[in-house]
Order: C-alpha cells, then structure tokens, then sequence
C-alpha cells in the first residue's frame, strides 16, 4: 500500500526486544558475557521475543519518543535437563512396600522364601531433571527425615544380586510389583548436585526456592546495571530495580514481584527521548560483579527477559 505523501501520524507504540533461555538450558548458552544486549539481535525471534525487524533501528524512517522504560523478568518454574548425569550411586538396598528387603532367586524372579535367595540392590545414574524433582518431594514430605524414593523400573535404575546365575537377569516387572523402590535421603540428593561441575549446578535461588535463596527476578533487579544508549550517547543509567515492570502476575503472599501490574507503575523519562528515523540504540543490562556473574548464568530456562521502551511511534500514513 502507498504512503501518502506529506502526512505522518503518530500511534502509541512501544517496541520491545528480549533475551530467551529455552528449558533444560543455562543463560550462559544464550549470553556468555557479562552484558545482556537488547534490540541488537533481532533476528530469527518470534514476536513473543520482539517487534523490531532491524537491529537497533526503527522501521523504514519512522521516529520514536521514548516515554517510559521498562525491565520484565517472567516467573517461570525451571525445567532441568534429563542429559546431564549426576554421579553414579552404587550398591543401594531395594525395599518392598513395608520396607523389608526384596528378594530373588538365583534365576532372577522374585521370592517370598527365605531359603537360596538374595537380597536385591540397585546402581542409581539419575538426571539433573529427576534428581531436582526428588528434592521438592523430599522437602515437601512432612516428616522430620525428609527423603524421596526412586522406583525399581525407573530409568536410571540398574538392579543386582549376589545369586544371579550366569545369563540371568532380574525381574524389574515382578520387583516393581511388590512396591521395589531405592530410599534416598534430603542431604543425598543434594549432595548429587553439589557434585556436579559448579556451572552447572543450579543457582542457589532454584535449587532452595522459598528458603530464603531469593529468587530469579530479585537476584537480576538488585545485581545488575541498565542504560540505554541513542546514537552511542547513554541517555540513562541506573541499577536496574529503578525500572519496575508495571506487568505481569502480582501476588502479596510474598512472593517477590518486579513492581505492581499496572502502566503507570513504572518509570516514565522527565523528559521524553526522541529515537530519530535510522538511528542506533540498544539497551544494555551489565553484571558488574563476578561472582554475580558466575551465579546469574547458571540460572535455568525457561526463562524470559524483556526490555521495552514505551511510547509513540511517528510514521508515515498508508
């Protein structure tokens, strides 16, 4: 469609870019460095992520004043990859139901008698994924021992005995039967991820959530440094709780939120900033601080990051 020619309108339309973790991944993967750019890779992103179409410029020759500025950070549960192994756990009793010993004769299957049987144990190789998944269960078990269970027929799990004739093999199905399952304790478990190489271990904020570890949105606002830059001239440049969300979901049960939902909970620029038509800008987010560094970048996706200028767009009538 043509433009007509000597007449622009000026629409309230605030551009955003964003920087995404996808699940099962770390924001090292997707930012390795000390500064988390926005509106300078604009490329292959959904509209989710950004409605630019050109790094760090408007589109065709519109203009942009630049009201109000905004840093949102979604509250997602993470997901952990099932890839990354933790250490291998050998030798662990297998219980029954009531918690005595399970059993097997010498050709695998299982027994109830107590004449030419043995005792069955497992070797454990578990994902991060099931690992931390255990760990919620064992905090949430009401009881003074906190532990979690892995069952007989789980992947990961490798049963033995000292009976087994040569070529023979256990009876997963006929263990997982009479309730087979290996106990592993609170500290266990976590003692597995802390065995993990440390950066890949999750941060302290997802591995002990609602224990006083923070969380993902409080460990970004108050560790990190915003500014944004038109035309390589920084136009503002503060830590980055001063810019609220003025979005997304609220609670008041404690829950740490970036700011209430609402437009005008936000900051809004004494004096508008005007963007001119073929202009660079780019917002900046820094992690001045390294050991911050090393802790934010091991925060698992999914995980979303938006900056987003708010205001009115001039552009050319069609």
């Amino acid at each position: 469609m043509a433009t007509v020619q000597g007449i622009r309108e000026k629409v309230h339309l605030p551009i955003y870019d964003s920087l995404s973790v996808e699940p099962g991944k770390q924001l090292r993967d997707s930012e390795p460095s000390s500064i988390l750019r926005f509106f300078v890779n604009v490329q292959k992103k959904t509209k989710l992520e950004t409605n630019l179409q050109s790094a760090s410029l408007l589109p065709h020759y519109n203009t942009f004043e630049a009201r109000a500025m905004r840093v949102v950070i979604s509250d997602l549960p993470p997901e952990f990859p099932s890839g990354l192994k933790t250490d291998l756990l050998a030798g662990l009793d297998v219980v029954n139901r009531t918690g005595d010993g399970v059993t097997v004769k010498s050709d695998g299957t299982v027994s109830f008698d107590t004449t030419d049987v043995a005792g069955v144990s497992a070797d454990l190789e578990l994902g991060l994924d099931r690992v931390m998944e255990l760990i919620r269960e064992a905090r949430n078990l009401d009881d003074d021992f906190k532990r979690a269970y892995v069952y007989a027929d789980e992947d990961g799990v490798k049963l033995t005995s000292t009976i087994l004739a040569d070529n023979a093999t256990i009876d997963v199905e006929g263990v997982a039967r009479v309730g087979g399952r290996i106990q592993l304790s609170l500290w266990e478990l976590e003692d597995l991820v802390s065995a993990l190489e440390e950066n890949q271990q999750p941060p302290k904020a997802q591995l002990l959530p609602n224990s006083g570890a923070g969380t993902i949105i409080g460990k970004v606002i108050y560790n990190t440094v915003t500014t944004l830059y038109v035309g390589e001239k920084i136009m503002i440049q503060m830590p980055t709780w001063f810019f609220p969300a003025g979005a997304g979901p609220y609670s008041e049960s404690g829950k740490t939120t970036h700011g209430k939902p609402s437009p005008e909970a936000t900051f809004r620029f004494a004096e508008p900033i005007f963007i001119d038509k073929q202009q660079n800008f780019r917002v900046e987010i820094e992690i001045p601080n390294t050991d911050t560094l090393k802790e934010i970048q091991k925060i698992y996706g999914p995980l979303n990051l938006w900056v987003v200028l708010d205001g009115y767009m001039t552009r050319d009538v069609q």
